[in-house]
């Protein structure tokens, strides 16, 4: 075969593949299991530049009221408006399978997210906590605390791959009971089983020395406010059940859904700071979620539902418009 027939036929087999590969559909991302994952340790990481955004990173995940809160030694770094720390929600510094763990996050986004209606970045997500669980000011988008966070979820992910469905990430749904939340067994069941840590008031025990809780208030002045996933009593639910009392796992639930859903209820009724603009959050109403503590909704139920329940009707109704709409 002469040298210009051998480069024509290479130049045709390597079109056809190119074709192939366009036209092939992509195959689903393969799942991987948070829960047999073993994540890297912080005495690992080196001093070079990215080891040191890293450390920082993991400081102001477990030290968030000493590095950024509102007694921070230095004034402009006072973001967050409380003295919680990210691992109250994100146990055990962000890897705590089924407690919305950080690890393999860096590859989930850009995500689209319903609270705003678009796609956004983990930037962005970051400064949701920021200005709903922490009650503070958005971080500056090229500051050192937002490269810090960054880093350390970065590294947190490394070996995960991108994109991976990720079992064991946010929270397990609970068994949601088919009625309303009643807030007196939740307020027995916070007597019984949460106050011990929290407090009788839920007003948490602070620290031995500086600023933050040893166990972090869940309502009042200095907790998370009314527009934080937290105020979603099926999200607060699904955390409880499977995390709570501290050292719970989700493999060894303490607490029954039913007594979950009630508590949960009962936490959310207590006073906390508000959120200003929660109007604005889900501008495609159809995808606000039916437990949703405040409006506008797209449906005629009142707030009250929506808040604890029944959640059953309002799926029925949501499915009756969206079918309407079609």
């Amino acid at each position: 075969m002469s040298r210009n027939l051998s480069l024509k036929v290479a130049f045709v087999l390597v079109a056809a593949a190119s074709l192939t590969s366009r036209s092939a559909p992509a195959a689903d991302p393969p799942p991987f299991d948070l829960t047999a994952w073993t994540p890297p340790q912080l005495r690992s990481v080196g001093d070079d530049p990215f080891g040191k955004l890293v450390k920082y990173g993991h400081a102001l995940m477990v030290n968030t009221a000493n590095q950024i809160g509102p007694t921070a030694a230095d004034p402009a770094k006072r973001y967050s408006g409380n003295n919680l720390t990210c691992q109250n929600c994100h146990l055990k510094a962000g890897t705590q399978p089924y407690a919305m763990p950080l690890t393999g996050v860096w590859g989930q986004f850009p995500q689209y997210r319903g609270r705003e209606g678009e796609i956004g970045t983990l930037e962005e997500r970051i400064n949701g906590c920021m200005e709903r669980s922490m009650n503070g000011r958005v971080l500056p988008l090229d500051g050192l605390e937002m490269k810090a966070f960054l880093a350390y979820t970065k590294w947190l992910s490394n070996g995960i791959p991108d994109g991976a469905k990720l079992v064991g990430a946010g929270t397990i749904n609970i068994k949601e009971p088919d009625r309303a939340a009643d807030l007196g067994n939740g307020a027995k069941v916070y007597a019984d089983t949460c106050a011990v840590c929290h407090g009788k008031d839920g007003l948490g025990q602070h620290a031995a020395t500086g600023s933050g809780y040893q166990f972090p208030p869940i309502a009042g002045p200095d907790s998370y406010n009314n527009g934080a996933g937290m105020t979603r009593v099926l999200t607060s639910a699904a955390f409880l059940r499977h995390n709570m009392p501290l050292g719970t796992t989700f493999d060894t639930p303490v607490l029954s859904d039913a007594d979950a859903y009630d508590v949960a209820a009962y936490v959310n009724s207590l006073d906390r700071p508000a959120k200003a603009n929660l109007e604005n959050d889900f501008p495609i109403k159809m995808q606000k979620p039916v437990d949703a503590p405040y409006g506008p909704y797209v449906d005629d139920f009142p707030a009250e539902q929506h808040k604890y329940g029944p959640f059953g009707p309002i799926r029925a109704k949501l499915r009756e418009l969206a079918a309407a709409r079609k």
